[in-house]
């Protein structure tokens, strides 16, 4: 019913749903520069911002306002990504400084204090992701690399059940890294279970990795169109990734386990105008087309709306979830044409557990 979203400037806008439209309810404004990431737990109910400012703040509703914390990151370079562990008392943030903070709250002081993993990346990290025992954290850089790291923290980490043979590491010891992408690497998640890890590589390929922990078993998916900038699990078997297609891609694992892309989700009907003549004469209109403006009736339009809910790189894809409930039915998408998205898979396929 509320969303929050960064409009490519220094502030965040709080929007809620009336009847039959979308109106501000707030403007959340402490940052210097832009916003590069934002994460709202569901259960605690607090919003926090990073920004290339070098800053993050824990922001939490107090009657009709939202009251900003600073957070002590220690970094040296901009902030990149955010996220909240599943149970909510830690975040990490993946920074331009090689490095990412582990955030936790401190009573004593009443602030958010971090511990910074320093060393492992050798260039800017551009996601994090939680696995759901709450201490694993997996990381994607622009050197190609993945990475899985122990964040446990004495006095906020308990000893659960589900947490295993994780409570053996140290912070900051580095798990596994997966050396398998040439390129830029993006997007990482993990499956529900935390069974299988996905991330994406700059050169339009898609990782899939199971038993990360134990002896990792990598697959390496191919795209045929551009490449990939997020991930999601929507179940166990099932996976949407978006990118610079500007259209979700499904992925799917069949009974042993094996990943393949299955279709885009926004099919769009194929017009004469989009066949491979014309898409060869509109690359050649933009080359030559400002050298040659009016100097033939052939030149072709710049640019044109591509036909499908997104009109440029998707950035950003966030599961909507009601209660506990597992499989993903609904997400939103946001990209650089400044659209927010939201996707009924139940209106497109059906999924199996």
């Amino acid at each position: 019913s509320v969303i929050a979203f960064c409009p490519n400037t220094t502030e965040v806008h709080i929007y809620k749903f009336f009847t039959d439209k979308w109106e501000k309810l707030h403007v959340l404004a402490k940052h210097d520069q832009i916003v590069s990431g934002i994460d709202w737990s569901r259960s605690s109910n607090k919003i926090v911002t990073v920004s290339h400012d070098r800053n993050s703040y824990v922001w939490t509703q107090e009657g009709q306002d939202w009251v900003p914390t600073l957070v002590i990151l220690k970094l040296n370079r901009a902030a990149l990504c955010v996220q909240w562990s599943p149970k909510e008392n830690k975040f990490a943030v993946g920074s331009g400084a090689k490095s990412v903070s582990i955030c936790y709250y401190e009573q004593e002081n009443n602030w958010w204090i971090s511990k910074v993993i320093r060393k492992k990346h050798e260039s800017s990290v551009t996601s994090v992701a939680w696995h759901p025992n709450n201490i694993h954290l997996a990381t994607t850089s622009t050197d190609g690399k993945c990475r899985v790291f122990s964040t446990i923290i004495k006095g906020v980490d308990t000893r659960g059940p589900q947490a295993g043979a994780s409570v053996d590491w140290k912070f900051g010891e580095q798990i596994a890294q997966l050396d398998l992408s040439p390129t830029w690497a993006f997007g990482v998640r993990w499956s529900p279970s935390g069974k299988t890890l996905a991330y994406a590589g700059h050169s339009s390929m898609i990782y899939f990795v199971d038993d990360v922990e134990g002896s990792p078993a990598a697959q390496n998916l191919a795209l045929r169109d551009l490449p990939l900038r997020d991930i999601l699990f929507v179940s166990e078997k099932m996976a949407i990734g978006v990118g610079f297609d500007c259209n979700p891609l499904i992925f799917a694992a069949d009974e042993t386990g094996l990943w393949s892309f299955v279709r885009y989700l926004d099919e769009r009907k194929v017009t004469p105008s989009t066949s491979k003549a014309s898409q060869l004469s509109e690359a050649l209109g933009k080359l030559y087309g400002q050298s040659r403006q009016g100097s033939s009736s052939d030149t072709v339009e710049p640019s044109k709306p591509r036909g499908g809910a997104h009109e440029n790189c998707i950035t950003c894809i966030v599961p909507l979830r009601k209660g506990s409930e597992s499989i993903v039915k609904r997400f939103s998408t946001s990209g650089l044409d400044g659209k927010i998205v939201v996707w009924d898979l139940e209106n497109h396929i059906t999924i199996s557990k």
